[in-house]
């Protein structure tokens, strides 16, 4: 029987132990993903997260049901991310966690195409509101070189290991070309005692600054 495919283990450079910030270069991966706005501490926001891990899951679970999709293999369902940047217009010092906005997603394994992702569709539409239902894609994203650093604790302490990052990328020659960042929760935020919450902070599509 084959091993389990497991992430935590096999992509160690996307998703690395270490504390200390390094720099990547994430190729094409593919996500589920679901759009929004608004405070993340929001009912809203938490059935946008429930939607995608539904659908994750049927896909996951589908040989239960004796669903197989083909060149399949049994592997740990990856983890929740988030894109999140504020509107062009905002010029606030202070953070209005109302103006965010961001787009969610669970990446997926390689099996999962269009036509896996229409069928995990339909073993969760009466699971999920229908409005979120229409709002559920699939998209194949490449992030290019990007600035990663591991975050323990607080959400509200973030500004520190955005300013380590920021720190590390500039001695390496690096600069960021967009405001919006990258989150991904090793750890379910919803569920894990604050202090003990662990994710990645991201910055995607660095510049090198020796590149005109």
């Amino acid at each position: 029987m084959p091993e389990k495919y497991v992430w935590r283990t096999t992509e160690k450079e996307i998703y690395p132990t270490k504390k200390a910030p390094s720099i990547v270069t994430l190729t094409k991966q593919t996500f589920i993903t679901i759009k929004g706005s608004g405070n993340p501490n929001s009912e809203a926001f938490g059935e946008k997260i429930t939607a995608l891990y539904a659908v994750s899951y049927a896909i996951r679970m589908a040989p239960k049901k004796n669903i197989i999709f083909p060149n399949a293999f049994d592997y740990t369902v990856y983890p929740l991310e988030g894109f999140w940047t504020l509107p062009a217009d905002y010029h606030s010092e202070s953070l209005d966690k109302d103006q965010l906005v961001y787009r969610i997603m669970i990446k997926q394994p390689s099996f999962v195409t269009p036509n896996v992702f229409k069928q995990a569709l339909a073993l969760v539409k009466t699971k999920i509101k229908p409005e979120l239902f229409s709002q559920l894609n699939l998209e194949t994203i490449t992030e290019g070189t990007v600035g990663m650093i591991l975050h323990v604790g607080s959400f509200d302490n973030e500004p520190d290991s955005f300013k380590k990052l920021t720190q590390f990328l500039d001695t390496q020659g690096y600069q960021r070309t967009s405001k919006a960042h990258k989150e991904i929760y090793l750890s379910d935020f919803r569920r894990v005692a604050e202090k003990n919450v662990k994710q990645f902070y991201v910055y995607p599509s660095l510049k090198n600054k020796n590149q005109k």
